[in-house]
């Protein structure tokens, strides 16, 4: 099966390539269940649908939500979905990935109250809305890393161009994210993140075998800054608490990962009763860094970049993430990934992961930007249109990572981001010309 394609016009092929990975997942073409309300703390939800965090590096210079921004999160308002978790927003100047990237300020927050007002202003039944608070960590401007990587370090920094975060800088740091809480919810969210994914800054903290100090080492030390910061939040704050975290890194002897790159589950599953314990009231699953192994977070089959596996491969292996996950927790819900790849199927594997209790909402990145309304055409026609959905190309992945270039979906946004992608390529083969 290595290097295929997506292939399939059917259910039946669809099951006969999940029957030869041995994966039994539940399949359903009843997809009413998604239809169905579901609380997060006291707050009820419309439906199990919920849009990803999905950066579409359009902020202005100082932080702030642009037009295009704005345009994004309407679209998904409009949508249906009655989760929508905003893309990533830097609690400090420092940690912010590029200037393109939200910002949430003192100076900022009057943008991000208006932004807010707007998404909820776009349907009767607003969404539940999580604020993303991040650092970047090594793949933000500054090169602020936990420690050395020998995977991570010649696709992230340069040498004598870094700064090995300190532990005085982390408790400060501790006290940036309280602030950016504060602020979040003064601007009105539901949720904020305590993004600890992807092998930016705290998902960084979490593998830091190899660091001394208070912040390295052993399991209490790793886990100490979200642990910290999720107290100070619900000491200080009502509002609810929310962590998108990878369930490993796919990284030798990285988080809850062996030193064959395999996973490693004890400390995540300890991690995760935890978080539960701590009264985080969502976990948003993932895993892996796209720096390194986009594959193992975003599964796909077109562009540059060529997977060493089979897309389906990387679906099971994330649907079998969100299983463990909501296998592992109580009362916190539980948002499944994986499903964008499986185009219009995805809804059917996300109805039957829902009756199964494999997770309790379904998360959907990419499918966001190319089909923003995808859960009004399930829920009004049945079906997702298979002439709408992402066909996973990359293209979106590559607009984000090239520096001053909006992302956004472009085979089924062509018309705002055709232009952009086009350029990007005239200019990397400029570039190859001129080397």
């Amino acid at each position: 099966m290595q290097g295929e394609k997506f292939k399939y016009s059917s259910l039946k092929e669809l099951q006969a390539d999940l029957t030869e990975i041995n994966f039994e997942l539940p399949l359903s073409e009843d997809t009413d269940i998604l239809a169905q309300t579901i609380k997060i703390g006291d707050k009820l939800l419309k439906n199990r649908l919920a849009i990803h965090p999905m950066e579409g590096s359009d902020s202005n210079p100082d932080g702030t939500p642009s037009s295009l921004t704005k345009r994004r999160y309407q679209r998904f308002a409009a949508g249906g979905a009655a989760l929508i978790w905003l893309e990533a927003i830097a609690v400090e100047a420092g940690g912010r990935a590029n200037n393109t990237q939200l910002y949430l300020n003192e100076t900022t927050l009057p943008d991000f109250k208006a932004l807010v007002e707007l998404i909820r202003s776009e349907t009767e039944q607003p969404p539940y809305l999580v604020a993303q608070l991040t650092h970047s960590g090594r793949f933000g401007e500054n090169n602020i890393i936990v420690n050395r990587s020998k995977e991570l370090d010649p696709i992230s920094i340069k040498e004598n161009d870094f700064h090995i975060i300190t532990d005085a800088e982390l408790d400060n740091l501790q006290n940036d994210y309280l602030r950016g809480a504060k602020l979040a919810a003064k601007a009105g969210f539901d949720a904020v993140d305590i993004k600890s994914c992807h092998r930016y800054l705290l998902s960084a903290l979490l593998a830091a075998k190899d660091r001394p100090g208070k912040y390295g080492g052993s399991y209490e030390n790793r886990t100490r800054f979200l642990r910290e910061v999720i107290q100070k939040v619900s000491n200080e704050l009502e509002i609810d608490l929310a962590v998108r975290l990878n369930i490993y890194d796919a990284i030798p002897d990285g988080w809850a990962t062996d030193s064959s790159g395999n996973p490693d589950l004890a400390e995540v599953k300890k991690l995760l009763l935890e978080l539960e314990n701590w009264g985080v009231k969502v976990i948003n699953v993932t895993a892996s860094t796209p720096y390194l192994k986009p594959h193992i977070n975003r599964p796909y089959d077109m562009g540059s970049y060529q997977p060493p596996e089979h897309p389906l491969l990387g679906v099971k292996r994330l649907l079998s993430l969100s299983k463990f996950t909501k296998e592992n927790l109580s009362t916190t819900r539980v948002i499944g990934t994986g499903f964008s790849w499986l185009r219009q199927f995805g809804a059917l594997a996300a109805a039957g992961m829902v009756k199964a209790d494999w997770i309790d909402l379904a998360g959907f990145g990419r499918q966001g930007f190319a089909y923003p309304n995808f859960p009004s055409d399930l829920f009004t026609k049945g079906k997702m249109d298979k002439n709408k959905v992402c066909i996973s190309c990359s293209k979106c992945a590559e607009l984000k990572a090239a520096p001053g270039k909006n992302a956004g979906c472009v085979i089924r946004d062509r018309e705002l981001y055709l232009p952009i992608y086009q350029q990007l390529r005239a200019e990397k083969q400029a570039a190859k010309k001129s080397n």
